[in-house]
């Protein structure tokens, strides 16, 4: 590694000449120094235009598929070369663990929205958003909502805990959406951030400008962004309001979420005695929280909320636990579970923060915060005075509504254990952190679950529910996942991350446009009913994907519906509803004028009336959506269908690619029986 950690900005590796003002990091076991950071020199504002001008444009280039394509790439890039990154990993404090959580857990964010991206947004780059909503009686004309790309930069300030998955999980959705990434690392990992990009870059797959690396301060950020720039914050409740308090977010049009520190809770049910499944896991939980990353996690529990009858056997089991299961020391020694904090800086942090809590009434129960014996990297047990380690600690309050506990956070390996008497008190408890990221229960009660997730569910991101059932293939409590949101209201920041493609709208603009099908049609890339439609000439089914149009449209002959049609039809499925074959019944019902025949046979029917039977380019029907049924048809009525190729979605790994099929059944009196969409694959060639 080089004497300073570089930079990577305009295209170029960056790194400052001879700077004034050094940072210097250094290995989270020994205190070994690994490199310098500095940004003296950075042309920021060039970056950020960057960004705006050549990332965008590359971006621009590509659809949402061809960009979920890529994000598949670079997480088979990651993948070949993490061993670079779980060697450096280790020089955070991570064991093999942590590294697997940070490093393959970010990767795997790569590979969730690569697949999101190709099953759930269209093969184009704008997205339409909801149903249409008609703004006329005839038809002429329409308005829904669709989201477009931010014309800026993504700028991405992340927390030292996850150097890898904490930017790999902003820049996937980022990426995504189509806006360019300007990574701003935290400087005590920042060098496992640096690795990271620079295996991107070296792989050669990332479009010019769609990310950049700033490894260092950029104390003036803020006054070279502008509208259309987002901002996404991972760290302290105090530094997000400091940088949420800037002009450019207040009165600028810049986008700032956040995610930050956050008192989680985990509770106790009442009927999780000592012995239940519940119990179990609900201590090798809060000690896993407690010991992987070193506690370092915005996810990780903070507040034990027990049943006061219980405190002692969940005290007991929790030391017991920490002592069979915990093993302090340097990750690259062998037999290592928890290694030290990021920093020494952080390890005083820590440490100060466990003396306000016991300062507010919290006795010490478990573990010590005299310096700990840990294992070295040599094999042998002994001091570390260099490096940054904490053993785990638990503390009790025999008050539970002590503001300390519920406002001090220490973030490390650090629990705190409140007892309650109801679940309306626990309730209570959990809300007095003031908003959370997560908060669990374990419980094999439903009443008791379902009373405190609808009581606290306002004051948190997430819930997890953890009983005997699940507790074997539970993600568990600390471990956000790409399609769930992450974030929380209140002191959690009040911010949205993942989420699945809730996360790629963030870096979209949601805009209402009104206009004529025809106008609508143009700017969606999705056919809407009343847009030129292209019938006659060849059958639409006998059209290859690169020949299909949009509004291309079969219109078929009648067919009349039979009493006979509909008994035949009730005799061979077994669907014998009184609506099909009781007149006096049907009649009698107030949406029926009698007997009428089965929707499924209708829908059935308009596929004999539009379909062409040769092999050919359709290559399979595989499925419907939106299916309603709107207008009953009688014995006697005819029915005729249109179908309209509405929607195009060409598959960039595949040889074939999705068409969506307008399709709606009328009857001889021009009456819409019934609407649904078609969804047929259908071969590029």
């Amino acid at each position: 590694m080089s004497d300073y950690l570089p930079s990577y900005v305009q295209g170029e590796w960056w790194t400052p000449a001879s700077p004034a003002s050094v940072t210097e990091v250094r290995d989270a076991s020994t205190g070994e120094v690994i490199t310098r950071v500095s940004t003296e020199g950075l042309d920021l504002a060039g970056a950020l235009e960057y960004a705006r001008t050549t990332g965008q444009s590359s971006l621009a280039a590509l659809t949402f598929h061809q960009r979920a394509v890529l994000l598949k790439q670079f997480a088979l890039a990651l993948t070949e070369r993490k061993d670079e990154l779980y060697v450096l990993s280790a020089r955070t404090g991570a064991t093999k663990t942590d590294s697997w959580v940070d490093i393959d857990g970010g990767i795997g964010v790569l590979f969730s929205y690569s697949g999101k991206g190709r099953r759930e947004l269209p093969n184009s780059t704008v997205l339409v958003d909801g149903a249409v909503e008609p703004l006329s009686k005839d038809g002429s004309f329409l308005g829904r909502h669709i989201y477009t790309t931010l014309p800026g930069v993504a700028v991405q300030i992340n927390a030292f805990n996850f150097p890898v998955w904490g930017s790999l999980e902003k820049l996937a959705p980022a990426f995504l959406a189509g806006m360019p990434t300007v990574v701003k690392p935290a400087t005590p990992t920042g060098y496992l951030t640096e690795a990271m990009v620079r295996i991107l870059v070296e792989s050669g797959l990332l479009p010019a400008g769609s990310l950049q690396l700033i490894s260092g301060s950029v104390p003036d950020l803020f006054d070279d962004l502008r509208l259309g720039d987002v901002v996404g914050f991972t760290g302290s409740a105090s530094t997000a309001e400091s940088l949420k308090a800037h002009p450019a977010v207040q009165t600028g049009g810049v986008r700032f979420t956040s995610e930050t520190d956050s008192i989680n809770a985990s509770v106790l049910g009442t009927d999780a005695l000592e012995g239940t499944p519940e119990f179990d896991a609900y201590v090798r939980q809060l000690v896993t929280e407690m010991t992987t990353k070193a506690g370092q996690k915005c996810t990780a529990i903070r507040r034990a909320i027990v049943p006061a009858t219980s405190a002692d056997a969940v005290i007991a089991a929790v030391q017991a636990r920490v002592a069979e299961k915990t093993v302090l020391g340097d990750p690259r020694a062998e037999g290592v579970t928890m290694g030290p904090l990021a920093s020494t800086a952080q390890r005083d942090e820590v440490l100060r923060r466990v003396r306000e809590l016991q300062d507010a009434g919290g006795e010490i129960v478990v573990g010590s915060t005299d310096a700990p014996e840990v294992r070295l990297a040599d094999g042998s047990t002994g001091p570390a005075a260099e490096g940054a380690f904490v053993a785990p600690l638990l503390l009790r309050f025999d008050e539970p509504q002590t503001d300390a506990v519920h406002t001090v956070e220490a973030f490390g390996p650090v629990s705190s254990l409140l007892t309650y008497g109801s679940i309306a008190e626990a309730a209570a408890l959990v809300a007095r952190g003031g908003g959370s990221l997560v908060t669990s229960i374990a419980t094999h009660d439903p009443a008791q679950a379902v009373e405190l997730a609808t009581r606290i569910a306002p004051f948190n991101g997430r819930m997890l529910l953890l009983d005997r059932d699940d507790a074997r293939s539970s993600t568990g409590h600390g471990s956000p996942l790409p399609n769930l949101v992450h974030g929380g209201p209140g002191r959690a920041g009040g911010g949205e991350e993942l989420g699945g493609i809730r996360a790629v709208h963030h870096h979209m603009q949601r805009t209402a446009v009104q206009g004529s099908p025809e106008m609508l049609t143009a700017l969606t890339g999705v056919w809407h009913s009343g847009a030129a439609a292209h019938s006659g000439g060849r059958h639409p089914f006998r059209k290859s994907l690169a020949e299909l149009r949009i509004g291309d449209q079969i219109a078929s002959a009648s067919r009349e519906v039979t009493l006979d049609d509909i008994e035949t039809f009730a005799n061979f499925t077994g669907d014998t509803f009184y609506a099909h074959m009781d007149e006096e019944a049907a009649a009698a019902n107030p949406f029926f004028p009698g007997r009428v025949a089965h929707g499924y046979l209708l829908v059935s029917w308009a596929a004999g009336l539009f379909v062409d039977p040769e092999p050919g380019p359709v290559l399979a029907n595989y499925g419907l959506e939106n299916l309603r049924f709107l207008t009953p048809v009688s014995p006697g009525d005819e029915i005729r269908v249109e179908l309209t190729a509405k929607q195009i979605t060409p598959r960039e790994t595949d040889d074939y690619g999705e068409v969506r099929w307008d399709a709606v059944i009328r009857n001889q009196k021009g009456e819409t029986v019934a609407t649904y969409d078609v969804l047929t694959l259908v071969s590029k060639s």
